[in-house]
């Protein structure tokens, strides 16, 4: 009995460190996830608590558990929207990205280590996938906004190629094992087996699931425990069938995500603890499991594998698959960088040790120095890369938070979080009154929090820096509302930089634009371009920022572009010279000093806002 809650107190203690460890990881910038681990790795046999774990059966079994339950999440929260934009790269990432990285690392990890083949083509599947957990944790908690492109496909990659990894793991223990026993055809059955059952199984349920949930009336808790059983009976019967359980319990996710019904804001809730708890569980125990000193002695081999699968594996495979679908090289750059590797390798490293293939435990513990590498270079950069990439957005124009209330089977109200900032157009207003270009009828105040307590609002509340306001909204008013609501000096410095001083119309035509018309009417005086600005009624459509007195770089390469377009409006202008479906940041050069950039887009890639840059004004 003593050892039972002496193993209740130290399993809590773990979990409870590493969490607390959240405050420390957002202050220095490292992942959470490393944190997990190292909490492990201290109470392990070589660290302060002494604790020897070498139980590779539990650890595999909780690892599986906590990935299914993860992916599940990470499911539930993948819009539809994403598909339309990602699904195609990510899954060419999933399949010949895959195989692209395994062959380059596994010629070059035989090299290195001076190993048979097989063993270095092993190594190099059990780190060839991109991990779920990591990736979900590190984009959907890194504090930068991605532009929807490269989220998109980062997120579905990753929840899309575990089958393949898992194939070709399977395959190459079989090969270490028993060499004569696998053959191509062998091998592409098992692999048309994996994914076609894990897809049927997993639209399958999703849709039962999703037809089930409005149908059933729970206390709001019990929702969340109904899809995480679901999704493990999923998870277990997709195996079982010989599939692929992570892609079957990923797709059903996403498939009970986008089918909005009041189970389904419950599920996400609770689901958000599921998902961390697993994080931590999963990332505490392989901790406990690994044995530091045995990474040390091989750190060297797996910081030159990790360098090699960073700058020349990663990248190889990541161009070879984007560049068909017109991804910049700004995109294919990042994305290359973000090949975020966590506790799916691990946990595919723990297979081979179990059915003792020779050369297992090294590489167990190279995957393991990979996996730290991963996280501290790439994990802890995502903010900075993205910026030196430019495939950040900014994000000034969304609400501090949301959340929905369910009236009824099918009906429900959304409520906003605002909080208003320093300089803000909504301080001194009254918050009913806060907008004139909403209707009164589609805005209401919920509740006004000023000092952490709840104020009564009367006709002479005015809004005070640092109040939070809840509003419930019909219609889309979110975006602008957030912008009356926060520094309207620095969002506008911030919106300037990345899309330019102007807005345009996506629905005026070219030739009627201010631009166009001083592009063509400007006198040429010993070579120079004069820009004067001529009176226009097309200065309706759109905005000039009052800092930007002059246009400049306007030159003949630009004159041509307009001049040839000058029939079509903005938006048949930028798709007609897009070679991808555009996404919010999307940007198109006129010439070295001007350029269009996608400022807002709707749910069926239909423009709203262009914005116009000029790089070198006066």
């Amino acid at each position: 009995m003593d050892y039972l809650n002496t193993l209740y107190v130290v399993a809590s203690l773990l979990i409870f460190i590493s969490i607390m460890t959240s405050t420390l990881s957002a202050r220095l910038g490292v992942p959470l996830l490393l944190f997990f681990l190292g909490v492990g790795m201290l109470a392990g046999e070589e660290g302060v608590l002494g604790i020897p774990f070498a139980d590779y059966q539990l650890a595999n079994f909780i690892g599986q558990a906590a990935l299914a339950c993860i992916l599940l999440d990470g499911g539930l929260r993948t819009s539809l929207n994403s598909f339309r934009v990602g699904l195609k790269p990510a899954i060419t990432l999933a399949s010949w990205g895959v195989l692209a990285t395994v062959t380059a690392l596994g010629i070059f990890a035989t090299w290195l280590l001076d190993v048979d083949w097989r063993l270095g083509l092993l190594m190099a599947a059990i780190v060839g996938s991109t991990d779920a957990a990591a990736v979900f944790s590190l984009l959907r908690n890194g504090g930068v906004k991605l532009n929807d492109r490269v989220q998109a496909t980062l997120e579905i990659e990753s929840g899309a190629n575990d089958p393949l990894a898992i194939l070709l793991v399977t395959a190459m223990i079989a090969l270490n094992l028993d060499p004569d026993s696998q053959s191509i055809s062998s091998l592409l059955v098992m692999l048309v087996q994996q994914i076609g059952t894990g897809l049927i199984v997993g639209l399958l349920s999703g849709w039962a699931l999703s037809r089930l949930l409005p149908k059933v009336y729970l206390a709001d808790g019990m929702y969340a425990i109904l899809i995480m059983s679901a999704g493990m009976i999923v998870f277990g019967a997709t195996n079982l069938l010989g599939g692929s359980g992570f892609l079957a319990v990923y797709l059903a996710g996403v498939v009970i995500g986008n089918t909005k019904v009041r189970a389904t804001e419950h599920v996400l809730r609770v689901m958000d603890s599921f998902a961390w708890l697993s994080q931590a569980a999963l990332f505490v125990i392989l901790g406990l499991l690994v044995m530091p000193s045995n990474i040390l002695e091989v750190w060297h081999y797996s910081l030159l594998i990790f360098l090699f699968l960073l700058f020349v594996a990663r990248p190889w495979a990541v161009a070879s698959s984007l560049l068909p679908f017109h991804f910049s090289l700004r995109e294919i750059g990042f994305i290359s960088w973000v090949g975020l590797r966590g506790a799916v390798p691990i946990t595919l490293a723990i297979i081979p040790v179990m059915m003792k293939v020779p050369g297992a435990d090294l590489a167990f513990n190279i995957t393991f120095g990979v996996v730290i590498l991963s996280l501290l270079a790439q994990g802890t950069t995502i903010p900075f890369m993205s910026r030196l990439f430019r495939v950040w957005v900014p994000t000034d124009n969304e609400p501090k938070a949301e959340h929905e209330i369910w009236v009824g089977d099918q009906a429900n109200i959304t409520l906003y979080e605002f909080e208003v900032k320093p300089g803000a157009f909504a301080i001194n207003r009254h918050p009913q009154s806060i907008s004139s270009k909403v209707s009164p009828n589609a805005i209401s105040v919920f509740a006004l929090v000023r000092h952490q307590k709840l104020l009564t609002i009367n006709d002479d509340t005015t809004l005070k820096t640092g109040d939070l306001v809840w509003y419930a909204m019909s219609g889309d008013h979110a975006a602008s509302i957030a912008k009356i609501f926060n520094n309207s000096t620095a969002q506008y410095q911030k919106n300037s930089q990345f899309y330019g001083d102007w807005l345009l119309s996506p629905h005026a035509k070219i030739a009627d634009l201010p631009f166009y018309n001083l592009a063509t009417k400007t006198l040429n005086t010993n070579g120079n371009r004069l820009s004067r600005l001529q009176t226009s009624a097309a200065w309706e459509i759109f905005t000039l920022a009052p800092s930007a007195t002059s246009l400049t770089g306007i030159d003949d390469e630009l004159i041509d572009t307009l001049t040839k377009s000058q029939n079509m409006t903005v938006e048949e202008f930028m798709l007609n010279e897009f070679a991808t479906e555009p996404v919010k940041g999307d940007e198109i050069r006129l010439n070295e000093h001007w350029s269009l950039i996608v400022r807002d887009i709707d749910g069926q890639g239909r423009l709203r806002g262009v914005g116009l840059k000029n790089y070198h004004k006066d």
